[in-house]
């Protein structure tokens, strides 16, 4: 079974700027798993990602946070070593445009990573977590919030394909472990759906018909459980 630390524990990040962000869970994945690394920068439009993220490092003097928009890197060409997104292409307007942006601020001989869920090729638990992830992109949706449906693998490679980066390397990340219908897990599953219920949905256009069907996908979780997507992570170089 791959893993983080199967994918990035060879390589020497140097300098790491992690594109949005948010909270800074896969700036901490780097910490944890690169072979080395001097400096991670992780850069987002979020105030509230930037509190979580100071929180998080804030003893680590390695590890900073700027505030920018991942669509226009405030950077000169070539400025890092290595340049990630982990879980957020399906949040931009332009997922090409920060892609580009990501590979201009690359040093030649530089690396991108990219990790991404996909909505193919999963099993029935696996598909409880694509359907809920499509529902909350659908809620985002109706509030004005950029949150497109869970890409398929094919549109994943199809995005990085297109910038022209050599030694391109494949890794897809599925993790069955876990009971898909542990109580903690269901019961995790029932507060998201309740929260998301009480406080993003009251008062939409769609509530009603949102409501059911995170009432579905509820029943469908204590039915046939639940289980993370899978997820695809490219490794590139640029030229």
């Amino acid at each position: 079974m791959s893993t983080f630390k199967n994918i990035l524990g060879h390589i020497h990040g140097g300098t790491v700027l992690d594109v949005a962000t948010g909270g800074g869970g896969f700036a901490a994945t780097l910490k944890e798993n690169l072979a080395s690394y001097t400096e991670i920068v992780g850069v987002d439009t979020s105030e509230r990602a930037e509190a979580a993220f100071w929180e998080r490092f804030k003893t680590d003097p390695t590890v900073r946070f700027k505030r920018m928009d991942a669509a226009h890197l405030e950077f000169p060409d070539a400025s890092f070593d290595t340049v990630s997104i982990c879980s957020s292409l399906h949040h931009l307007t332009d997922p090409l445009l920060t892609l580009n942006e990501m590979k201009r601020v690359v040093r030649p001989g530089g690396l991108l990573i990219v990790s991404e869920m996909y909505r193919d090729h999963q099993t029935d638990a696996q598909l409880t977590h694509v359907l809920l992830h499509d529902w909350w992109g659908r809620v985002d949706t109706a509030r004005g919030i950029c949150h497109n449906p869970t890409y398929r693998r094919d549109e994943i490679v199809s995005l990085l394909q297109s910038l022209g980066l050599a030694d391109l390397a494949l890794e897809d990340l599925v993790d069955l472990s876990d009971d898909p219908l542990a109580p903690d897990t269901l019961a995790e599953i029932d507060s998201i759906i309740d929260q998301y219920n009480h406080e993003r949905i009251q008062g939409l256009p769609e509530e009603e018909s949102l409501k059911a069907q995170g009432k579905s996908l509820r029943e469908r979780a204590h039915q046939v459980g639940f289980h993370g997507a899978s997820a695809l992570v490219i490794v590139g170089r640029k030229n």
